[in-house]
């Protein structure tokens, strides 16, 4: 679920965590964006601006070389009405649970019925991330999960679409390019 297309050193919100210092036992971790990083979420996500993100994390092994990263984000965003334009504040909150192995790794690899057809659950758990190197950035697991749970259309309270008009089929069909044809008679 990383986005590994931008670099860590230009990702808008970024916390990596050295895979070599992961132990079994779970570690808590806290992330929060400053300023700089809300302004670049912001701009990311194309919304008028991030008031606050942060995490609650657990970090550890998963199996023999995975990572498992649980927890939850929250936060607080403001958007564009999209009938008003007028701000709204609207409360970031995601449950996050992700696991990391390494790349080639036979944990990664999708397991097919006998059919060969790849069966997905949309309700089960991800697939495991697949990653490279010794670093898994925790702070874009963060920043992604919270992109996710942001609403794409936000209204104001008790705004409606007022001057919307559903459309009627009769009014608007384009005339038959025949019916000029309808009052032609043949001599």
């Amino acid at each position: 679920m990383t986005n590994d297309n931008i670099p860590h050193d230009r990702a808008p919100f970024s916390y990596l965590v050295k895979v070599g210092h992961i132990s079994a036992n779970p570690v808590q971790v806290r992330v929060e964006a400053d300023e700089r990083e809300r302004n670049a979420l912001a701009k990311l996500w194309n919304i008028e601006g991030v008031n606050s993100l942060s995490a609650e994390l657990q970090i550890a092994r998963w199996k023999k070389d995975g990572v498992r990263i649980r927890g939850r984000v929250s936060g607080e965003i403001v958007q564009a009405c999209v009938v008003t334009l007028d701000p709204v504040v609207s409360p970031i909150d995601s449950d996050i649970d992700q696991i990391y192995v390494p790349e080639g790794s036979k944990l990664a690899r999708i397991v097919t019925e006998e059919s060969a057809e790849m069966v997905l659950d949309p309700d089960g758990p991800d697939l495991p991330e697949p990653f490279s190197g010794d670093t898994i950035d925790a702070g874009a697991l963060v920043s992604e999960f919270a992109a996710l749970s942001i609403d794409p259309y936000p209204k104001k309270p008790g705004v409606e679409f007022a001057a919307h008009v559903e459309d009627d089929a009769v009014e608007n069909r384009k005339p038959s390019p025949f019916a000029v044809l309808k009052d032609w008679k043949n001599d």
